[in-house]
């Protein structure tokens, strides 16, 4: 998997969709921001979270979206890979199998931060 390419790819999507679309694309990317916004878990926790669930639900575009916002919220290398082994608890050998695709985000996203 190439992270930043399925981060893009998704976007491109959403930008596709919006010129047919507007209103849809809108609601959804606002949906994704209110739920990702700091409540009573932080926007961190709330990313890890959701790299455990896209890693249980086998998505690779969510799991480089997810991945890249987590480490943008300050989470660590060990603090993602944590949530995705607790997703392979949940999700078992295929779950696990995904974990792959966290390492691969990381190691994409971590060297363009450290820049």
């Amino acid at each position: 998997m190439d992270a930043q390419k399925s981060v893009n790819d998704f976007m491109n999507t959403m930008k596709e969709l919006a010129k047919t679309d507007k209103a849809y694309v809108d609601a959804f990317m606002n949906f994704f921001k209110e739920a990702e916004k700091p409540g009573a878990l932080s926007a961190k926790e709330k990313a890890l979270i959701a790299v455990a669930i896209a890693v249980s639900e086998r998505c690779s575009y969510c799991i480089a979206i997810h991945t890249k916002n987590a480490l943008d919220a300050g989470a660590t290398r060990e603090e993602i890979l944590e949530a995705a082994k607790v997703a392979g608890l949940m999700g078992g050998g295929p779950a696990l199998a995904y974990i792959t695709l966290v390492l691969e985000a990381l190691d994409a996203f971590e060297v363009k931060q450290d820049k």
